[in-house]
């Protein structure tokens, strides 16, 4: 589409060049001051011989001192404040994708979203919880009532603390009475070979779930139904090897329609190791990996 007015083609294109490679202006951009669209731009730049990004790969720009005062501002009020990416997309008029990719670029680290964070997990004290389970040997639901929390939460802060949970049910013949969990997980041949294939790589045991896994590991609905139905996992077990919470395992698991277990009882994988353990030579197989 020849332009209506102004200096003759050849001279169009060699000012296009010129703000495309000197100026590292856009062909968005160069498209606004030449009155002419995006694609007209981007075809002239080919036939000047200029080699045109993909849309999207970028260019280096001079850095912008005001946006870099914007990114500077919104890191201190995420990182520093507290606030939301939502609150901060409130006070500027950004949209808050946009806010969380700038905050991204600039090294500052996200929190999880949701009405809870998983930073901000109701926890026990650790030398109060291990006093009480480990060393005076009372049961989660025991703990909860004294400290006035859930058994839930008892038993997620002693995985996090990586404390040695008991299992329930009756003791076994031979072998360990207690078990690390995450240990456990990564042991177990089926899970190993599982997580292997999908590509997730182990995380040590220890410390709040949030602090193993900065960023949760994606749960697809395919690794979600492998763990669950073939490794014969429960939803906190996925939890403990992805960083994702059980509630977002669980709402996966139900979009694909895959029946969740009566409550009560033990797991498939917690059967499995078990069995495992009653069928172990003594007790010199208790020794943890």
């Amino acid at each position: 589409m020849p332009v209506a007015s102004g200096p003759p083609e050849a001279s169009v294109i060699e000012l296009i060049s010129h703000l495309y490679v000197c100026q590292g202006m856009s062909t968005y951009r160069i498209g606004e001051l030449a009155g002419i669209s995006r694609q007209r731009v981007s075809r002239l730049l080919v036939r000047a011989g200029v080699p045109v990004k993909a849309r999207g790969a970028g260019r280096s720009r001079q850095r912008d001192d005001e946006r870099a005062a914007i990114d500077d501002l919104m890191a201190r009020l995420y990182g520093e404040m507290g606030y939301s990416s939502a609150q901060i997309s409130a006070l500027t008029g950004m949209p808050e994708r946009t806010i969380r990719y700038r905050l991204r670029a600039c090294g500052v680290h996200m929190r999880t979203r949701g009405r809870l964070n998983r930073q901000d997990r109701l926890t026990l004290p650790a030398d109060a919880l291990e006093q009480l389970y480990v060393h005076a040997g009372l049961s989660a639901a025991d703990i909860g009532r004294l400290l006035g929390v859930s058994r839930q939460v008892v038993l997620r802060t002693a995985h996090d603390l990586g404390l040695p949970v008991r299992v329930g049910g009756p003791e076994p013949r031979y072998g360990p009475t207690e078990i690390e969990l995450v240990d456990a997980l990564y042991a177990d041949p089926l899970v190993r070979q599982t997580l292997r294939r999908h590509g997730i790589g182990r995380r040590p045991a220890g410390g709040q779930i949030w602090e193993r896994f900065p960023t949760p590991i994606p749960v697809r609905p395919e690794l979600a139904r492998e763990l669950y139905l073939k490794c014969g996992l429960g939803v906190r077990h996925i939890e403990l090897l992805t960083g994702q919470p059980a509630q977002t395992v669980l709402r996966v698991l139900r979009v694909q329609g895959v029946p969740r277990r009566p409550a009560g009882g033990r797991t498939p994988f917690l059967r499995r190791w078990r069995a495992g353990c009653a069928g172990s030579p003594g007790p010199s197989a208790a020794s943890r990996s």
